[in-house]
This record gives structure tokens, C-alpha cells and sequence, in this order.
């Protein structure tokens, strides 16, 4: 399939001043930030006042009803302009994991309800599958939610949730079926943090993402409404995958535009360090790895524009959304490593901030789907 178009003025203007937005207000005191785990509480208001929660949601509802190839370039302008890659991780969690579930599954009485706080940063989203006995077999959860007239009990716990400390509304998933299979056996539940049997008990701590709060929520007889349960029920294997599409396929936008900042500091460090009577960009060592970066940058924005542009027009994305899941988060792992290689002991210690970069990617080859089990999905969407 070829695809061919042209990023319009606006399209251009919009990118530019995402990329200052960033760069101007979202970049202060990192390193005491990462090393404190510190959530930019500051800065989530500035991006909601900006309308970058809002970007996907319709404006009906308090959002900006941007199109799904305009969004892939501003989360592109997003990763490259703000360095505090934890605070970015959490804005797409509360975007693809829960305000566009709600959106494209709620019932109006809830989207009215749920999406205007969200969208200018009252409320902060999560999402809620992964549990303590399950990590790759997602949907082999002992969470169940029970029903009782006009509402449902949930007995569970789910742990790595991103947000979880700091989340307001969580899309959390439950058995409300055991006798039956997970495709039928699974619904999905709207779920606000004041509500009576919910704890969250636990708030990890990361050797990345540091900004990006994770914590464990706990439910003990926790009473939900039925008007919280997302969709029908048993559709929540559904939601799921719907949901998931949009997250790889957009998440990782963000750190195509981290790569492409990494890539700039490594020529510029390459051109100004000499050793040996030169700079070091002129040894192969170095300029190969600086090349190889390029290449995988321009290949990993083909794949999201793809992306952006398949969304765009109604279609589906999900072997594409793999493949670019895996691609650019083993792409940025290896750009970081390389980079911090170029810089040598500078690369490494924390004033340099090279070192978090690499932090921050590792987890990209596990969230969302480990690189192993995308590798499966791939095989297995060509037909083996």
C-alpha cells in the first residue's frame, strides 16, 4: 500500500508550537524530579490548559476534536520538546487507556459525566487490567465483579497500574462471567477513587518513567454502580482491544520525537567533542551509530504517520500498531545506548541527563506488550 500526502500550514504551525509549549514550560528541575519520582502536577495543568488532554475527545465534550494524523504529530512535537519522558508516559495513559475508551464506548450520560474533567486536567485517567498472577495472559484475572441488582461488587487487585497514585477514573476490567470464556467472560467498569472498597495500597518504585507514577489498586467488596460498567457486559475483551490499538499506535509517537531529540544531541556532541587532533564525528565508530540512529528515526515516523493515517480514514491498525510498537521502542533503547556510548562518561552520569534517557526507554519494549508477544501477534497476523 502506498500513501501519499503533505503536512498541510497548519499541520506544520500546530507541530511548532507543540514543540515550544514543551520546551518552555515542561523541562524544569528534571533531575531533582526523576530522583525525588516527583509527578508534575504544574505541569499536567499547563498541558491541559494547552488542550493536549483534550486532543482526541470530541469538542462537544470539552476536548479539541484534532484528527488522528494531526495528533500523531503533535505527540511527535511532545516527545521531542519535553524531556520529563515520565510526564509524557502519563498523559498517554489518561488519553489512549482511558479518555478514548470512555469516549468511544460510553454511553452519553457518561461521557458528559466523565470526559470535560478530563479533558482540562481535573481528573487524572488510568487503566486497570494487569494483575499480581497475570502480566503477558492478561485476561487471565481473578478480578471478579459480581452483580447485585442495580449494582456490582469487585473483589480483585490489580498492580503496575500507570497513574494509579495520583488517577481520579481508572477503566478497570473484572470477571462478571466465570462460566463462560475471556471474550465473553470479561466486562469493563468505570471506576472514580472515592469509591468505598477501594485502597491504593502500593506506589512502585522505577528504575525509569520515575515521573510517571505506578501503584497497586486494591478492591475488597468495592460497590460500583451498574451505570459504571463501560459497554455491555462481557464486552470488555472488546473495549480492550480497541483500546490497545490506540494506545500502541499513538503512545510510541512521543518517543519518535524523543529519538529524534537523542539523535540531535549526539550530532551536535559529535561535531563540537575533538579528540586526536579531530572531532570525534569523523572517526566510523562513531559516525555509523549516528547514522544507523537517522535510519531508524525516519523509518519509525513512516510507520506512525501510517498509522495516524489509517486511523484517519476509518481502518484498522493492528499489525501495524505492533510492529511499530516494537520497532520504535527497540529503536529508542538502541539510540540511548549508542548516545550514551558517543558521549562516553558524560553519557553516564546524571548531569548529563543521557543516562535517564535510557531509563526511560527500557520499559517501552514491556509496556503495552512485551517485544516477545508482539512478536507472536506479528507472526500470526501474516498467517503462521
Amino acid at each position: 500500500m502506498s500513501i501519499n500526502f503533505n503536512w498541510n500550514p497548519d499541520q506544520l504551525d500546530f507541530h511548532k508550537s507543540v514543540v515550544s509549549f514543551a520546551q518552555k514550560e515542561l523541562n524544569q528541575e528534571l533531575i531533582e524530579k526523576d530522583r525525588r519520582s516527583q509527578f508534575d502536577q504544574d505541569g499536567w495543568k499547563k498541558c491541559a490548559e494547552f488542550g493536549i488532554l483534550g486532543w482526541p475527545i470530541a469538542k462537544e465534550y470539552g476536548g479539541q476534536g484534532l484528527d488522528p494524523l494531526t495528533i500523531i504529530l503533535g505527540l511527535e512535537g511532545l516527545g521531542y520538546g519535553c524531556q520529563d519522558n515520565g510526564l509524557v508516559f502519563a498523559i498517554n495513559n489518561h488519553l489512549w487507556s482511558c479518555a478514548v475508551s470512555i469516549a468511544n464506548f460510553g454511553t452519553e450520560a457518561q461521557k458528559q459525566q466523565y470526559l470535560p474533567a478530563l479533558c482540562d486536567g481535573r481528573s487524572v485517567g488510568g487503566h486497570a487490567l494487569t494483575e499480581p498472577n497475570s502480566g503477558s495472559a492478561a485476561f487471565d484475572m481473578e478480578t471478579t465483579a459480581i452483580r447485585h441488582g442495580d449494582y456490582y461488587l469487585l473483589n480483585g487487585t490489580k498492580t503496575f497500574i500507570s497513574n494509579a497514585p495520583v488517577g481520579d477514573v481508572y477503566v478497570t476490567f473484572a470477571r462478571t462471567n466465570l462460566e463462560v470464556g475471556v471474550q465473553q467472560g470479561i466486562s469493563a467498569f468505570i471506576i472514580h477513587k472515592d469509591l468505598p472498597g477501594l485502597t491504593i495500597e502500593k506506589e512502585w518504585e522505577k528504575s525509569g518513567l520515575r515521573t510517571a507514577p505506578m501503584g497497586e489498586l486494591v478492591f475488597q467488596d468495592c460497590k460500583v454502580p451498574a451505570d459504571h460498567l463501560l459497554g455491555k457486559e462481557g464486552r470488555g475483551h472488546t473495549i480492550f482491544q480497541s483500546t490497545i490499538s490506540w494506545e500502541r499506535g499513538f503512545l510510541f509517537a512521543s518517543q519518535v520525537g524523543a529519538m529524534e531529540r537523542v539523535l540531535e544531541r549526539c550530532v551536535s556532541h559529535a561535531k563540537q567533542r575533538q579528540q586526536f587532533g579531530q572531532s570525534i564525528g569523523s572517526f566510523q565508530g562513531v559516525s555509523h551509530k549516528i547514522a544507523d540512529m537517522k535510519m531508524r528515526l525516519e523509518l519509525a515516523k513512516l510507520m506512525v504517520y501510517k498509522i495516524g493515517w489509517l486511523k484517519k480514514e476509518g481502518k484498522r491498525a493492528f499489525l501495524e500498531s505492533s510492529i511499530s510498537k516494537v520497532f520504535i521502542s527497540e529503536s529508542l533503547n538502541q539510540a540511548c545506548q549508542d548516545a550514551i556510548q558517543i558521549h562516553g562518561a558524560r553519557g553516564y552520569v546524571t548531569d548529563y541527563e543521557l543516562e535517564r534517557e535510557l531509563r526511560d526507554a527500557i520499559a517501552g519494549t514491556i509496556y503495552a506488550g512485551t517485544s516477545e508477544i508482539h512478536r507472536n501477534m506479528i507472526a500470526t497476523l501474516v498467517g503462521i
